[in-house]
């Protein structure tokens, strides 16, 4: 069950916790990964930790130039994209009413139009083969919104209403789209958190506790599977019951 073997995966942000439990995850299934982040050096580990069916696509999707070339480096490297997961993203937190410009735009264009420019540019492919999977790695907070968090939840809300929209458009050829939504994980962002300031978010998880990156990751194969292909246009919850959706 879960078998990737000869398919090929596209991850973004897996120099982070999360997509580096995602890139191991697809890869222990059998796929061919595509390791994609702004940090060379946790890819270059990441890599050395799979051994072989591994390449290294540095990429900083802020670039628009450097997001266009990306699928079609992966696809050189790899002779295929037959998996994509957009998991790569930002945040430049901030009260609305003292958010900048700079900081709604630049978290629009990595969380969203990124996601959006990445999904064009491997969809030729993925037609021509009659078979894909794309999975958007979304947030708890793009459904239930958090202060200081408008440009982060309107990006991440905006990539699973695109995918909703796009999976009607393929889904006859064979190409699923959906999205994994996280709540609270345990990551390098978290750990920075103070004992009060984890006490008093996990007051809202029925489940009483973080989750795990490796619990993201298991959702992510999942959608990227053959047993998945009567799934599309669905969100993943992965929240311990903090937003019961």
């Amino acid at each position: 069950m879960f078998d990737l073997t000869g398919k090929n995966a596209l991850i973004t942000g897996a120099s982070g916790g999360i997509g580096g439990d995602i890139a191991r995850a697809l890869h222990g299934a059998g796929a061919t990964v595509a390791l994609s982040g702004t940090r060379v050096e946790p890819l270059k580990a990441l890599a050395d930790e799979l051994g072989d069916r591994v390449h290294v696509l540095p990429c900083n999707l802020s670039d628009p130039q450097a997001v266009e070339a990306l699928p079609k480096q992966a696809a050189e490297a790899m002779g295929s994209v037959d998996i994509l997961v957009n998991n790569a993203g930002i945040t430049k937190d901030n009260l609305f009413m003292r958010m900048s410009d700079d900081e709604w735009q630049s978290v629009i264009d990595v969380n969203m139009n990124a996601t959006m420019k990445l999904c064009k540019g491997v969809l030729r492919g993925m037609m021509k083969a009659r078979w894909g999977r794309i999975v958007n790695v979304s947030s708890v907070v793009g459904a239930i919104g958090n202060p200081g968090q408008a440009n982060y939840a309107a990006a991440k809300a905006g990539m699973v209403a695109m995918g909703k929209s796009l999976a009607y458009e393929v889904a006859t050829r064979g190409i699923t789209v959906n999205a994994v939504a996280p709540g609270f994980i345990t990551t390098a962002m978290t750990d920075k958190l103070t004992d009060d300031q984890k006490t008093s978010l996990l007051k809202q998880v029925p489940a009483g506790r973080m989750g795990e990156s490796s619990e993201i990751a298991a959702a992510v194969l999942y959608l990227a599977s053959p047993e998945a292909g009567y799934v599309t246009g669905a969100t993943l919850h992965v929240n311990g019951g903090m937003a019961m959706l």
